[in-house]
């Protein structure tokens, strides 16, 4: 089972702000690589402190007596610990930047035609119920003769994994981001998962897999530069 879920024109969602308002009537899409926003307004991620990772140790110790177990019994006593350690990496993408990220690394090589790096693995946690979901991202572009460092995009998909995250909004943010970073001619990205919040729980369909994309330029304006992108990257989605 396989839900499909495309993010090519869904630009005049992505904020009801005044100055994406004047943008979308002027017929042009805001670029918001850090989307995030709660009532229509940005929000930025708090640093994580010592003082916070304490407060998620309480929280998880609350949550093991809540749910009728003993937190002082040996296999519990360091879970607390483990567990907010383990938020505070599956969460790292927020304490990154972009700018940090690619680090300069994009060249001058006279390249005009597609780049693509497909199968990029990715883990992340629904921002939903806080569950995993997994999978994987293939992302290409068409430079204006610049190109970026191969990894950086790999880095780019995982930075924004490590966040709570929807899918959707993971897919066209990775998308915004190299759109930013190298003003090419155009960004598509597919994004495939599996999420634990449908397979463990709620309506218990492991197996399904949700394809989430985002089209930018001419991968949105040029269907036969579309129906490339699709054609290299159409296979049969496999976890591992």
């Amino acid at each position: 089972m396989t839900t499909v879920s495309s993010n090519t024109n869904n630009g005049a969602n992505l904020s009801s702000s005044t100055a994406d308002l004047d943008l979308r009537q002027n017929g042009m899409t805001a670029i918001r690589p850090d989307r995030n926003t709660a009532y229509g307004e940005s929000t930025t991620a708090k640093p994580v402190s010592d003082e916070s990772q304490l407060a998620m140790m309480d929280a998880v110790r609350t949550m093991l007596l809540s749910l009728g177990e003993d937190p002082e019994r040996e296999g519990l006593l360091k879970t607390p610990k483990r567990v907010a350690e383990a938020m505070r990496f599956l969460t790292s993408g927020y304490s990154q930047s972009l700018d940090d990220l690619v680090n300069n690394a994009i060249f001058d090589e006279g390249h005009n035609e597609m780049v693509l790096v497909r199968d990029i693995n990715l883990f992340s946690l629904c921002e939903h119920h806080m569950l995993p979901f997994m999978g994987r991202a293939h992302v290409a572009y068409i430079p204006k003769q610049r190109v970026v460092g191969l990894s950086k995009l790999a880095r780019i998909v995982e930075m924004y994994s490590r966040r709570l995250q929807v899918q959707e909004r993971l897919t066209r943010q990775v998308a915004e981001a190299i759109q930013e970073v190298l003003d090419p001619q155009g960004v598509a990205v597919v994004v495939e998962a599996s999420h634990m919040c449908m397979s463990m729980r709620g309506v218990q369909k492991p197996g399904s897999w949700t394809v989430t994309s985002a089209m930018i330029g001419c991968f949105q304006e040029d269907s036969k530069t579309r129906e490339e992108f699709l054609s290299l990257v159409r296979h049969q989605p496999s976890l591992f």
